[in-house]
């Protein structure tokens, strides 16, 4: 239920999918929005009624957005904020309605995402909820307890969401946490990559087929669509489909309801759709290689997944989870990295992100035969200079080779400068250096305490 004060907008759209899409987004935003198909309809209700703010597309099917702005700007007593929809050809257009009060323009296509903070930014309204103490299965740093933030809230009332990141980020596991915090744990979770299917069976495995719709098949089978009913389609790679099946996907979203291949019965499918991607949609929609009205449709929610190399304080978090796991999986007790294959960690870029990381720490697991793991363990091809210590250490000297290897880690990470490594490490230059002289740290960086 909306609050009393929630504002309120005016959408003028005719694109069905896209004045869907940004209705949508919205709603899950917190806005009330009236959404309207035409510049006449429109303008009887802002002369009526006070919004918050108005997103118009330009070209309508009776009067363009410029001409309701300049008829509310002459006989309205209040005008709203405009901010107008436009494509790129008709972007100068959009620059000379700007020169005479409306607010500002986004380019088909655009993100949604970036749509919602160009509102927010222009009536200073906050989308953000409070955070709380909700744990992330993906991370602690800053960006994924932001996610988590967001999640429970999305979980119950998006019907459709993207998913974005690189190979690796844990797209998939973002999905399934979607799913259980939406209150499906017990309803099916079906997940397909859409690139590893061959195309001539695209159709067939998505909505299914009766007997005899090809040759070979003896029986009815479900597709993939009629498989998720009550719970949730997990789209993977959806950038990967090809044309054709984009039309036929799209039809299935909107009508909310798939044929099987050679019959002519309508299935009504109630389930949430889950796509996620590595690739550049925005760009492959610029490109003619992806539908810009499909965008539209699965980019209501996009939830960015960053990759791990920009968030390391999640790097020895995850580490310690995949260890446990790998213990309970090989009924043994949990290892430890020590403190150098703890820098290894923290020093890696990480191309291949929580899957590579997982993919070190298991084949670690397997292999070594000491309860404490070393950075050779990890990286046999290129490991760090640091070498583990046989037998047992004092605990001060395990404090110190762990904040030697801590500050080596983040000197790397930041080339070696110490007034950007003190800042990450929260602490004065003065005391990292006096730290690096300690610890007989070296570094090529001029930036002294004490100097100009």
């Amino acid at each position: 239920m909306m609050s009393v004060s929630s504002p309120r907008l005016c959408l003028i759209e005719d694109d069905p999918i896209m004045g869907e899409s940004v209705a949508d987004r919205f709603s899950l935003e917190g806005f009330v929005l009236d959404w309207y198909r035409t510049g006449e309809a429109a303008l009887d209700a802002i002369k009526s009624r006070r919004y918050s703010a108005v997103i118009s597309d330009i070209r309508l099917p009776d009067i363009s957005g410029d001409q309701v702005f300049k008829r509310v700007a002459e006989q309205a007593t209040f005008v709203p904020p405009f901010i107008f929809i436009t494509a790129f050809a008709s972007v100068e257009q959009a620059v000379e309605i700007l020169k005479h009060g409306a607010t500002d323009y986004v380019t088909k296509p655009f993100d949604i995402s970036e749509l919602v903070k160009k509102v927010c930014l222009t009536i200073g309204h906050r989308t953000s909820i409070p955070r709380t103490s909700f744990e992330s299965p993906l991370g602690v740093s800053e960006p994924m307890l932001a996610l988590a933030d967001m999640l429970p809230r999305i979980a119950k009332r998006a019907r459709i969401t993207l998913i974005t990141g690189e190979s690796g980020v844990g797209k998939e596991v973002l999905a399934h946490w979607l799913h259980e915090l939406g209150g499906k744990v017990e309803a099916p979770f079906v997940a397909v990559n859409c690139g590893a299917i061959p195309e001539t069976l695209l159709e067939a495995e998505f909505f299914g087929a009766e007997r005899g719709a090809y040759t070979g098949l003896d029986r009815a089978r479900k597709g993939l669509f009629e498989q998720a009913i009550g719970g949730t389609l997990f789209l993977d790679e959806i950038g990967d489909l090809p044309h054709a099946m984009q039309v036929k996907l799209l039809r299935a979203i909107q009508e909310q309801q798939i044929r099987r291949l050679g019959s002519d019965k309508v299935v009504p499918v109630d389930l949430r759709i889950v796509c996620a991607t590595n690739r550049d949609l925005h760009a492959l929609v610029k490109e003619g290689r992806f539908r810009e009205d499909l965008y539209y449709r699965v980019n209501v929610v996009n939830l960015s997944i960053p990759p791990l190399r920009e968030r390391p304080a999640d790097v020895l978090w995850l580490a310690r989870k995949i260890l446990s796991s790998q213990a309970e999986r090989l009924c043994e007790p949990t290892k430890t990295l020590s403190p150098a294959a703890q820098a290894a960690l923290l020093g890696h870029d990480w191309p291949g992100n929580v899957r590579e990381l997982s993919n070190r720490l298991e084949r670690a697991c397997v292999l070594g035969t000491d309860a404490v793991i070393s950075e050779r363990e990890l990286f046999e091809d290129g490991a760090e200079r640091f070498s583990a210590s046989s037998g047992m250490q004092s605990l001060d000297q395990f404090l110190s080779d762990a904040e030697r290897c801590y500050i080596e880690a983040a000197l790397k990470r930041e080339g070696g400068r110490i007034s950007h490594t003190a800042a990450v490490l929260g602490v004065s230059r003065k005391t990292l250096w006096e730290k690096m002289k300690r610890l007989g740290i070296r570094t090529g960086d001029t930036d002294v305490p004490g100097q100009p």
